[in-house]
């Protein structure tokens, strides 16, 4: 691949077999040719977000190294969910699969429809934790990812028996 970019993908999901969509998808991002696959994290389980009550979720991330422009790689996770039954009809509802774009290069992006480094990504535990994993030392507004990490120590994450392979 000429000029790749490392990106970092969250991923989750509560409805369904979702280790098994988290799967899916990271075999899907590995089967387009502009994509690569590098890492990807262990699997947390993780209490739910939000205002609308559902059952705890599983986390976990990716980190990629792709030819494709943000607003691309956008379209090509969204289309992912989508393709794995993905429904988005409740805000921070229930879902089968969920797919951020957390990182992309050492850059920002600033669309209407996109915003790198996703902009709440550093007060979420079901983010960072699973991140620190394979970016440890990767700097976020002049702190590394473990650092941020550290913060959630007692935010209940679990450590689920799910595994992914990149």
């Amino acid at each position: 691949m000429a000029d790749r970019v490392t990106a970092y993908l969250g991923l989750g999901g509560n409805v369904g077999d979702v280790a098994a969509s988290m799967q899916a998808a990271i075999n899907r991002l590995s089967e387009d040719p502009s994509c690569k696959v590098v890492a990807v994290s262990r699997v947390f389980r993780t209490p739910p977000w939000g205002p609308v009550e559902q059952d705890w979720f599983l986390n976990a991330c990716a980190e990629i190294e792709t030819e494709l422009s943000a607003p691309e790689l956008l379209d090509l996770v969204l289309r992912t969910e989508r393709d794995l039954g993905r429904v988005r009809d409740t805000r921070w509802g229930p879902r089968t699969l969920d797919i951020d774009i957390l990182l992309y290069g050492d850059g920002t992006v600033e669309l209407d429809n996109l915003t790198i480094p996703h902009p709440r990504m550093a007060e979420r535990a079901f983010v960072m934790v699973p991140l620190a994993d394979i970016a440890g030392d990767v700097m976020l507004a002049g702190r590394t990812i473990r650092s941020y990490s550290e913060i959630f120590a007692e935010e209940g994450l679990q450590l689920s028996d799910a595994v992914l392979s990149a």
